[in-house]
């Protein structure tokens, strides 16, 4: 009996020290684990911030629809609304970019088709004839019914593509229309008469920058 109840007295600080030890530890993993919550909390945050964009005053002016980088400008065809044959301005959104899209034109959303597909990296211009993405077209105000189309694309990253805007809305230039769920691509096709405003490798901001005029 008084070896038993020696064992448990000297067992009441061992208990201690590791309860203290334990303890120490758990606050540890607390302090860790809410500075990585946090570094979470604030990149979600930073993601998905939506600015008030400055929309620029003129008429038949064609806004970029996305934050990003403009890397292809050519002459390509869209047959499902475009009708053919058109100019087209790409843009690259990186993971860091504002992933809101604003409406390029003043007018009515005239088409819109989800069509699904793979998730090559949007860094390649090609991942448009393949990956998953959304189509809308635009009927503008001004002038009357000229056609723009807008597509965006989903990247290796970017799997979700979130439509605000259905067929039949009436838009204003600069409106929220949609959000593409980070590194992505929006593609704009314009009629071949259009004035491209743009060149390789600027810098544009959605709802704001001027990528061409409708002549």
């Amino acid at each position: 009996m008084l070896i038993v109840t020696l064992i448990l007295v000297a067992l009441v600080p061992i208990i201690g020290f590791l309860a203290t030890v334990a303890g120490a530890a758990m606050i540890g993993i607390a302090i860790f684990l809410f500075v990585v919550w946090l570094a979470f909390a604030l990149f979600v945050l930073y993601f998905f911030r939506d600015p008030n964009p400055t929309i620029p005053a003129g008429s038949n002016l064609v806004l970029s629809p996305g934050h990003g980088k403009v890397d292809v400008i050519d002459t390509t065809s869209e047959s499902k609304f475009m009708g053919g044959e058109c100019k087209r301005v790409s843009i690259f959104l990186s993971v860091v970019d504002v992933h809101v899209q604003n409406a390029p034109v003043t007018g009515k959303v005239a088409y819109l088709k989800h069509t699904e597909g793979e998730f090559m990296n949007a860094m390649k211009t090609e991942c448009a004839t393949c990956n998953e993405n959304v189509l809308i077209g635009f009927e503008t105000a001004e002038p009357a019914g000229v056609k723009i189309g807008l597509r965006l694309i989903a990247g290796v990253i970017a799997r979700r593509i979130v439509p605000w805007v259905e067929s039949g809305d009436e838009v204003m230039r600069g409106d929220r229309i949609s959000l593409i769920q980070f590194g992505s691509r929006c593609d704009v096709y314009l009629p071949l008469s259009a004035r491209i405003n743009v060149k390789l490798g600027d810098r544009v901001v959605g709802g704001e920058s001027i990528i061409a005029n409708l002549e």
